[in-house]
This record gives C-alpha cells, sequence and structure tokens, in this order.
C-alpha cells in the first residue's frame, strides 16, 4: 500500500467542514494519521483565517482516482469552482504526495509545487512525515522546513478536534 499525503483546508466554517471531510476520508480509505491543525491567514486575498492540516492514507489507487474521491468530497461541502485561485473556501483538499511518486498527467501533479512553497503545507506534513524524503530534491520533508524562509503567514497550532 502507498502512502498518500493529502492537504486540507478551509476558511468558510472551517471546523464543520474539516470534520466532514475526514469522516468522509475515514469512510472510503484507511486514514493513518492526521497533523495538528494550523490556524494561518489567508494568501493573495483578504479573507477570514484558514484552518489547515495533513492527512495521511494508505492506498493503492492511482492518482486520478484519489482525485476523483477528492472532488465528491469538494462537493459535498457545496464548494463552488471560480475561476480564482486565491479565494475563500469551504473546502480545499490536494493531493499533495504518494510515497516518492513522480507524476505528471492532466489535472494530477506530484508531487505538488506547494509543498515546498507555503508554510501551512509544508508544516502540517512535517509532522506527519518528517523522514519522508521530497522525491524531486531527495532531501527530507524536515530539512525544507528547517530552511523554510518565513513566507510572512505564521502558522497557529488550533485546539480544534477532527
Amino acid at each position: 500500500m502507498a502512502r498518500v499525503y493529502l492537504g486540507l483546508g478551509s476558511n468558510l466554517d472551517a471546523e464543520e467542514n474539516l470534520r466532514m471531510a475526514v469522516r468522509e476520508l475515514r469512510r472510503r480509505y484507511d486514514v493513518i494519521a492526521l497533523s495538528p491543525v494550523y490556524r494561518a491567514g489567508a494568501v493573495g486575498f483578504s479573507g477570514p483565517d484558514f484552518l489547515n492540516l495533513v492527512a495521511v492514507l494508505e492506498s493503492d489507487a492511482p492518482p486520478e482516482s484519489i482525485n476523483e474521491v477528492i472532488e465528491e468530497i469538494h462537493d459535498l461541502a457545496g464548494r463552488q469552482r471560480s475561476s480564482r485561485r486565491f479565494a475563500s473556501r469551504v473546502l480545499d483538499i490536494d493531493l499533495l504526495m504518494i510515497d516518492q511518486l513522480r507524476y505528471r498527467q492532466g489535472r494530477v501533479r506530484l508531487p505538488r509545487e506547494d509543498v515546498l512553497q507555503y508554510g501551512f503545507v509544508l508544516r502540517p506534513l512535517v509532522d506527519v512525515a518528517p523522514d519522508l524524503e521530497h522525491p524531486e530534491t531527495g532531501r527530507t520533508l524536515a530539512e525544507h522546513w528547517r530552511e523554510f524562509v518565513d513566507d510572512g503567514h505564521p502558522l497557529t497550532i488550533t485546539d480544534v478536534i477532527l
């Protein structure tokens, strides 16, 4: 079984939407770990703070199938697709990594570039998989975090229970 790393975020009814997403992931997959939930300011626009976490699943499903499940969960949350990249979200689930897989097909890009670009993605990923090597750099996620340049969006661990 492969380890699948998903980033989850929301800034609209965030606790409720993240709980629903985790419940749906548990219904469909073997969820083996959840990171702490972090609060971070909106990036690229003014809006409520986001709550973010990483879920680790075990699955042998291909990336496209996992992406289809992600879209089903987005639909359950009532997510409306817009052309704006930076906007408030009821729910945003991103397929970040699948073990050491390097994959580029259709809309799926692994590892996702966000992993090394945003603290709200990298920090919770480090919490659940510090020794995981990034498939493109060969360095561990913990090494990347130690050298991460503050992106101006401080993270705060919350007491949200999922």
